[in-house]
């Protein structure tokens, strides 16, 4: 017998073994995660891997002996098995890759790692042992260590179970740092923090080395770092947050809600369509306001009391923290978790391990990575503001969580529900084709209107780049106006950092990366100019690279500088919500619950600010910059423009006081504008397909695109990539696909790489994938790095 397993970490690829003869050969079930061993020469070095299956023949040359799998990493039911295990496979099948490079990328850290090792009690002594240490171990050790776990005498321990992983340095102040600047140590190691997030004191010495101690300790010592540990409180369970009345955010939890007659009407019919067992979709299209989150939350109620459960899915943290909170607060009596990728590796995996265990019926709020979590009897799948392009994972291994729900859906027979106030193109194309159900939610809950939105021409506004203010003297007298009143206002600034570039007067250069084709972004509270795309940083003030000179003008204006600008204007304290400012564990969720409480009255932010926030006292929304995204070399570029637009002016009214929205735009005369005043999402959706139908774009044809990058100083990659264009062109008119380029990238350069790309047109899907295929085969893999995007929503 042989056991063919995948590699969780790269290569990635499929390996075949022989089954480890301590454990009977029905042992080695599809989706159980084993360690195996790798490489040549009396210590070869373990690592995790997942069995595919087992038969009788090697399928290896006569003569060749196969190595042993080590040990299984978990005992009993896989954590990853039947329709996870199903699920992961199809997905590897639609990207051409291989089911480790899937798990790779969506399972939690700790259960993609060897670092684990096996407790055993036997005869009254408890031992431990590593992998590597089983790996060398006798074979009546190992005989007797097999046993010891039929009989639960033995154990494999995680890495969470270690003490000292659970000892977490947690960041307790925000930029400015109140250290001395020759504090070189204590700033490292709050850089890092900040970079990082919390993260364990082990850890965090192993990647700044022991020198970072003292600094640590005098940090710990002035209470700038925390040293907790995850879980102390042991009252929740590992994917629960603790929701108070007092945190701001939500009053306490109210009475049961009653649905108005749209609501109702929506709800009655998803359960008609939940009560079906065949795989179902529908669209929930309703306006700003219109109360879709209570109709998930009814749809929840009815889920959990057949016994069933849901999962509501937000594209951001930050929404995902209010529909949590929404969900606690309308479900009191129910199990609801809260899952996303800025939780510790050790509660992601904690909460990982809980699920698969669970067999009771829950709701779990979270991010796209929340869909591969091994929930049982899982019946529906919500995604809230489904347009958003955070649902498209569009590095390493690229998915789209609306596919993915379908796929999990369909197999188990369950419902999936896309709900938005500006649908994507795409989806919406589907509903009116007939291909799935479309629910509408026309009017906002309690008859308030939309607010109006007017056009502020800023083509003749004079900013000064050393620091004049961002916004027209029409958008100025509206903000002072509000906060007059006693209301409150946000601004939507989709920039974050003081200054986006840095001109040097004395040579005439901007400050770029020297990794990226890309201006680097001042941000003043961190005295660093930054790098948004890898992460470099250079201290500023500091000399120019290129002259030498000391002499700067920041350009532009940053979500930091606005927000520095308006505390003016406001003559009060003014709040910022974006990456940087929340950054800090907790942060966002102060923010949030401070302008809630009225404790600010102008909040400034990114697209974060955009969707789903519901703050009653708000009546002004302004957008500095509306037209930023407009004229990016990508066929979705007014659609994501009119989507934000849309659901920023529903942040606007929402409460018992008139809204009104603000947007400042240099082009009064983009024809995106008509729709984006009158909220007309069917009008723009009209004149788009259009456009989209004349072009040869989604959902017209079946897209994908071909990346190739090469590093900037290997030699040889420009003829690699040139050779490549030949046989893939040659290939695409021999499949009678439309290939476009290769062309360089609009970020040419990134994280030292050269980046070049192919757009793929095509009537089917399988052709497209056979053109990926003919370019893997092709391709010098030590020259040419390739991926694949289907249906990308990122171009640049």
């Amino acid at each position: 017998m042989f056991v063919r397993v995948v590699l969780l970490s790269a290569p990635f690829c499929i390996l075949t073994y022989a089954p480890a003869p301590e454990f009977p050969e029905d042992f080695w079930r599809p989706g159980l995660r084993v360690a195996v061993p790798l490489g040549r020469g009396a210590r070869p070095m373990v690592r995790a891997a997942m069995v595919l299956g087992a038969s009788e023949e090697s399928g290896l040359p006569e003569g060749v002996a196969c190595k042993e799998i080590c040990w299984p990493l978990e005992w009993g039911a896989p954590l990853i098995g039947g329709e996870l295990f199903d699920l992961v496979g199809e997905l590897a099948r639609r990207q051409g890759v291989t089911q480790g490079a899937v798990l790779g990328h969506v399972l939690p850290a700790g259960l993609r790692s060897v670092q684990m090792r096996l407790h055993s009690v036997s005869d009254g002594r408890a031992r431990l042992y590593t992998m590597g240490q089983l790996l060398q171990a006798g074979a009546d050790v190992r005989l007797g260590l097999a046993r010891d776990m039929a009989r639960g005498r033995a154990r494999i321990l995680s890495r969470a179970d270690d003490a000292a992983d659970e000892e977490l340095c947690r960041l307790a102040v925000d930029p400015p740092w109140p250290v001395r600047p020759g504090a070189t140590r204590q700033t490292a190691v709050l850089e890092y923090l900040h970079d990082k997030g919390s993260v364990t004191r082990r850890r965090l010495l192993k990647d700044l080395g022991q020198g970072a101690g003292p600094g640590l300790k005098a940090l710990l010592a002035a209470g700038y770092v925390h040293l907790v540990r995850e879980g102390a409180d042991g009252a929740l369970a590992a994917g629960q947050e603790e929701v108070r009345a007092e945190d701001g955010l939500l009053p306490p939890p109210p009475a049961a809600f009653t649905l108005n007659g749209e609501q109702q009407a929506a709800l009655d019919g998803l359960l008609h369509a939940f009560d079906k067992t065949d795989g179902q979709s529908a669209l929930l299209y309703g306006v700003t306001g219109s109360g879709k989150t209570a109709v998930y939350l009814a749809l929840a109620r009815h889920c959990l009391a057949a016994g069933k459960s849901l999962l509501l899915l937000a594209p951001e943290v930050a929404l995902a923290l209010k529909l949590y909170r929404d969900a606690c607060c309308a479900l009191s009596d129910a199990a609801v978790f809260l899952y996303h990728g800025y939780q510790q590796p050790s509660r992601r995996e904690a909460f990982f391990r809980e699920m698969a265990r669970r067999s009771a019926p829950c709701v779990v709020v979270g991010t796209r990575s929340a869909l591969f979590l091994p929930l049982t009897n899982l019946a529906c799948v919500i995604l809230d503001e489904e347009h958003d392009a955070s649902y498209k994972q569009d590095e390493g291994v690229c998915y789209q969580a609306k596919e993915v729900a379908w796929a999990r859906m369909n197999r188990s027979g369950g419902l999936v529900v896309l709900g938005s106030a500006t649908p994507d193109i795409k989806t919406f194309h589907s509903a009116e084709e007939g291909r799935l159900p479309l629910f509408r939610m026309p009017h906002r809950v309690g008859g308030n209107a939309l607010p109006p939105v007017e056009l502020v021409d800023i083509r003749g506004l004079a900013v000064d780049a050393g620091g004049g203010c961002p916004l027209a003297p029409e958008s100025l007298e509206a903000l002072r106006a509000t906060v007059a009143r006693g209301e409150q206002a946000v601004v939507l600034l989709n920039r974050r950092g003081y200054a986006p570039l840095m001109y040097c007067l004395d040579c005439g250069t901007t400050m770029g990366c020297p990794q990226c084709a890309i201006g680097m972004t001042y941000h003043k509270a961190r005295q660093k100019l930054v790098c948004h795309y890898c992460g470099y940083t250079r201290p500023f003030p500091s000399p120019c690279p290129k002259c030498r000179g000391t002499s700067f003008l920041p350009m532009g204006e940053g979500t930091e500088r606005m927000a520095e600008t308006l505390a003016t204007v406001a003559a009060g304290p003014v709040l910022r919500l974006d990456r940087d400012s929340t950054r800090r564990p907790g942060r966002m969720e102060e923010i949030l619950s401070a302008f809630a409480k009225g404790e600010s009255q102008v909040l400034v932010g990114t697209q974060m600010l955009s969707k789903g926030h519901h703050f009653p006292r708000v009546t002004l929304v302004v957008v500095a910059d509306a037209d930023m995204g407009l004229n990016l070399p990508d066929y979705r570029a007014a659609e994501r423009t009119f989507q934000l637009l849309v659901q920023s002016s529903g942040r606007a009214g929402r409460g018992g006081l008139p809204g009104r929205v603000l947007l400042q735009t240099r082009d009064t005369n983009h024809y995106c504008w008509q729709y984006v005043r009158a909220a007309d999402y069917e009008g723009f959706y009209a004149a788009e397909l259009a456009r989209r139908k004349l072009r040869r774009y989604p959902p017209f044809v079946c897209l994908g695109l071909l990346k190739m990058e090469y590093g900037m100083r290997e030699s040889g990659g420009a003829e690699a990539l040139a050779e490549l264009a030949r046989i893939l062109r040659a290939k695409a008119d021999a499949l009678g696909v439309r290939l476009l380029g290769p062309a360089p990238a609009p970020l040419s350069l990134l994280r030292g790489r050269r980046r070049f790309q192919c757009l793929i047109k095509a009537g089917e899907w399988q052709s497209v994938r056979s053109l990926w295929f003919a370019a893997n085969a092709a391709a010098p893999s030590r020259k040419l790095h390739l991926f694949l995007d289907l249906d990308p929503v990122n171009m640049l």
